[in-house]
């Protein structure tokens, strides 16, 4: 089993910042890609920021130049730090984690979100 467990939501003024934790553990051999997802009220899940292994970054156009993904792989931990916050940012907040475990298999999991809310 791989459990993914994300951690810093909470409430914060337009303008404003905000870091969320997402930490990988279990049977894990090793780790492709780590990602945020989002999904507002009303909306499909979409993809926030990827980092994959070698450090390539992929954003979505809506928070280039505003969120910043960043890996410790040391502690199968990755972050999205979050500026200038916007009202349209309010979504539950998904981390995903993909890679390999030690049996042998690929694995794609999913932390439980945790709600950013962003208040104009």
């Amino acid at each position: 089993q791989v459990q993914v467990v994300e951690s810093g939501g909470g409430l914060v003024q337009a303008g404003g910042s905000m870091r969320l934790s997402c930490r990988a553990s279990g049977s894990i051999f090793s780790i492709n890609a780590m990602g945020w997802y989002r999904q507002a009220p009303g909306k499909q899940r979409e993809l926030v920021a990827v980092v994959i292994s070698g450090g390539s970054t992929n954003y979505t156009d809506s928070v280039k130049g505003r969120f910043a993904i960043s890996r410790d792989n040391a502690k199968n931990t990755v972050y999205l730090q979050m500026n200038s916050l916007q009202p349209e940012d309010t979504a539950v907040y998904y981390c995903n984690v993909q890679g390999r475990k030690y049996t042998g298999p690929a694995f794609s999991s999913w932390g439980q979100g945790t709600q950013v809310t962003v208040s104009s």
